[in-house]
């Protein structure tokens, strides 16, 4: 016997938020990215500034994630269909997780000119460096800030890849006040490797926060234990097992069960029961349920399966 329910709650933490409003902030980010990237490789080329050439080749990877990232998550936002019966939610989660591949990659490469400039740095125009650094901290503060309002694991990650942007472009900003006063270059690779360990070490958390969802790893054993609890403490429950919680996209989230029931009841008491089920799961806002009923003189199905093969 089985209860297959598809909840759709009326209020949560995100779900007041429109559903193309994450495409829309991943989108400014895009278009902001790929015109201040191509600002950058002039500013650079004038400037004669090899750090900002390197940023805007780093920049220039994000664009690339960032457009990824966009579309494949509009993708995630179409309806389910038989090819993929719970949506393309999954899709927005590979964006994350290529995204974190991405970021790492171009940190590694920033910390390998770095590196070098820390034994023969070079002096850049300063001036010109500490406008491009201005512009750079108000573009891609502006972008960071609007990801920030977003709660899906991609804009999460794309968040920190405008971060590091924008705490690169600060580090510009300092070194460029610094070297106008003094000549001191040795201060771009010092801050460069510095803020780039930082946003390298939170995007490591973010991907392997990613590849645990993407191996449907359970999400949060806080909440799987919460809800074994609430199942558990029913009246005419009598055991759990094939337990399974895991997170579509990090935000939605599927349960399965098998839940032994201590005695036989009519259709009145299963519409109770099937209800009140319903009432100690409503706060744990899962997007797909399927519980299957058991009784304890019968064997279950699954066991039997294992048993044959």
């Amino acid at each position: 016997m089985s209860d297959n329910s598809h909840q759709h709650p009326a209020s949560h933490g995100h779900s007041h938020i429109p559903k193309d409003m994450s495409s829309s902030r991943i989108g400014w980010a895009f278009i902001l990215n790929v015109c201040f990237t191509i600002i950058e490789f002039i500013g650079g080329w004038l400037t004669n500034s090899t750090a900002i050439m390197a940023d805007a080749v780093h920049d220039l990877g994000d664009s690339l994630s960032i457009g990824l990232a966009w579309g494949l998550n509009k993708l995630s936002k179409k309806s389910r269909d038989e090819t993929f019966s719970y949506g393309y939610h999954r899709f927005s989660l590979l964006g994350a997780l290529i995204n974190g591949v991405v970021l790492i990659a171009g940190s590694i490469w920033v910390l390998t000119i770095s590196f070098p400039r820390l034994i023969s740095p070079e002096m850049p125009d300063a001036q010109g460096m500490l406008w491009l650094a201005i512009l750079g901290v108000i573009v891609n503060g502006y972008a960071a800030f609007k990801l920030s309002e977003g709660k899906t694991l991609n804009e999460r990650v794309l968040n920190w890849h405008l971060l590091e942007d924008v705490l690169g472009w600060v580090a510009v900003l300092i070194v460029a006040i610094v070297l106008i006063y003094i000549e001191l270059p040795i201060l771009d690779p010092i801050l460069s490797i510095g803020f780039t360990l930082f946003v390298l070490f939170n995007v490591l958390k973010n991907l392997r926060t990613a590849i645990r969802l993407f191996l449907q790893a359970t999400p949060e054993k806080a909440i799987q234990e919460k809800i074994k609890i609430e199942l558990s403490t029913l009246k005419f429950i009598e055991d759990i097992h094939h337990f399974h919680l895991w997170s579509l996209d990090g935000e939605r989230h599927v349960l399965t069960a098998h839940l032994v029931v201590n005695h036989y009841f009519d259709q009145q008491e299963y519409m109770a029961i099937k209800h009140e089920i319903s009432t100690r799961l409503s706060p744990f806002y899962l997007e797909h349920t399927t519980l299957e009923f058991e009784f304890v003189d019968e064997i279950c199905r699954d066991l039997l399966i294992c048993i044959e093969n």
